[in-house]
């Protein structure tokens, strides 16, 4: 027996983000009925329009603030299941439990919300973080669902405001994560059960409301920066440096919505990852598909270099999960971006 099954009803919580708006088109298109959260009408609107052909089957309803007490208590009524992808993201506090704080809570407070209303909810998927898995290693280095990050708490608890952005926002996913589980071991006799979702790098086809460039998430502006820019800051030789793995936007969506049918992914984690990559990998793939005006850089340059990396075997495994190609990927990726004047 599936977990849920069309056409139930999903809350996709933070429903305007870029995986959020894919992981909604991907339940759409499966039959599901789907209520997203935002924080304001327009964001909700735009959606209305993005997924008109669907009809009344998607609706929305305003969280302006995702950590504030009770946030979701009146969203997870009448749901069936919960894919909760919204996250505060507050990366250049000084003080760790600034970002810390807000993460856990916002976290631990859907839960409480379905616990306390949502009497229908059988399975809840969060959105995790590759940033709750990897530690510094010596490449080359496989990570797998069995990896935590306690590496950047430690830093964190030693260094406090003195740790880098980067650990602050590292700490916080990981903490976030373990305090959905502890929620879950901690009330025996839940009507749902949890899955989590932890992708690395994603790219692919932004299809949310971006107004500018400038606007676009942290991996998609990455990506234009080295592969697409006409005047790129980033050097050839940082071209071939490794960047851990990468996924896809529409597979971390395909896996949220998996994890959401199939009864063997209760209880579980899974890498959302392609394969391990430089941005020279990219190049050479776009390059090979014969996408105009795109820079060489130094070709197969990084075929031999070493990783760190995520497998994503699991979730090929246990939900089905065929990861698109990295020539597929850039190449929508990029034909996306430019259909947008960038």
């Amino acid at each position: 027996m599936p977990a849920v099954a069309a056409p139930a009803k999903v809350l996709v919580t933070g429903a305007s983000g870029f995986v959020a708006v894919w992981v909604v088109r991907t339940l759409l298109e499966r039959g599901f009925n789907v209520v997203g959260t935002v924080r304001s009408n327009p964001k909700g609107d735009y959606l209305k329009d993005l997924y008109k052909e669907h009809g009344d089957r998607f609706s929305y309803v305003i969280v302006e603030d995702i950590e504030a007490e009770g946030a979701f208590d009146e969203a997870v009524k009448d749901v069936d299941a919960v894919a909760h992808t919204a996250s505060p993201f507050h990366m250049h506090a000084d003080d760790p439990a600034e970002i810390i704080g807000p993460a856990v809570n916002g976290t631990v407070g859907v839960l409480r919300s379905i616990k306390a209303y949502g009497k229908n909810v059988k399975r809840v998927v969060i959105t995790s973080s590759f940033a709750a898995i990897e530690v510094p290693k010596d490449p080359p280095f496989v990570f797998t669902e069995d990896d935590w990050n306690d590496f950047s708490e430690d830093v964190i608890k030693k260094e406090g405001r003195d740790a880098s952005a980067s650990h602050k926002y590292r700490a916080s996913k990981t903490l976030a994560e373990r305090a959905a589980w502890d929620f879950i071991k901690e009330n025996p006799g839940l009507g749902f059960d949890l899955v989590a979702v932890n992708p690395p790098y994603v790219y692919g086809p932004p299809i949310h409301d971006v107004p500018k460039l400038e606007s676009l998430n942290t991996s998609l502006m990455s990506f234009h920066s080295a592969l697409m820019a006409k005047d790129s800051p980033v050097p050839d030789e940082k071209l071939v440096e490794s960047k851990g793995s990468w996924v896809d936007v529409r597979d971390v969506a395909a896996i949220h919505v998996e994890a959401l049918l199939q009864e063997a992914a209760g209880g579980e984690r899974f890498c959302a990852a392609s394969s391990a990559f430089t941005f020279q990998d990219f190049l050479d793939a776009l390059n090979d598909a014969g996408v105009p005006n795109i820079r060489k850089g130094v070709p197969g340059a990084g075929k031999n270099v070493p990783h760190n990396a995520q497998s994503g075997e699991k979730a090929t495994r246990v939900l089905g999960i065929k990861y698109k190609t990295i020539g597929e990927s850039a190449k929508d990726t990029v034909e996306a971006l430019r259909s947008r004047g960038w």
